[in-house]
């Protein structure tokens, strides 16, 4: 197994911790703490470093996309629906059963739902961009006021 690295974006929202391998990053989640732990160095991998301009570029409304190396760690249906979370576009939204129609599985609704709370790339496979059937803002792991903050940002540089 390949070693883990970790590295701090300090973003308007929040410390972000980006976690992965030389090849690939694994995580992107919010880090309840106020300060950075983890800063760029020389023998900080290609990816992490590449992930962490791309984040800025998101954040300075200059991104729409990633294309970095990710790794999707998880069960064959919560592959689906993460993958299937990022056809949802830059700010535009969509519903649980959206995604549980998307990958054949209309029924599945809550299974979706839940399958987008273990997502561990948040903002890159973009489950924020997920809202309740009513239009109304529904969970997110990161808090419900950085949701918002995100559909936000998205909506000014769109």
């Amino acid at each position: 197994m390949s070693e883990l690295y970790k590295l701090d974006y300090e973003s308007p929202i929040g410390v972000i911790e980006i976690s992965g391998t030389n090849d690939a990053i694994s995580s992107i989640m919010f880090a309840e703490r106020d300060i950075k732990i983890n800063i760029m160095q020389e023998q900080t991998p290609q990816v992490l470093a590449e992930c962490f301009s791309q984040l800025d570029e998101y954040f300075k409304g200059e991104r729409r996309e990633f294309t970095f190396p990710y790794i999707l760690e998880g069960t064959i249906f919560q592959k689906n629906v993460w993958n299937a979370l990022t056809g949802i576009l830059y700010a535009n939204t969509g519903s649980y059963k959206d995604i549980a129609v998307s990958i054949g599985n209309e029924k599945a609704i809550r299974a979706v739902g839940s399958a987008n709370g273990r997502n561990k790339l948040s903002i890159v496979i973009p489950c924020h961009r997920i809202i309740g059937s009513n239009g109304k803002l529904t969970g997110y792991a990161g808090g419900l006021w950085r949701k918002e903050w995100l559909l936000q940002h998205e909506r000014n540089f769109n």
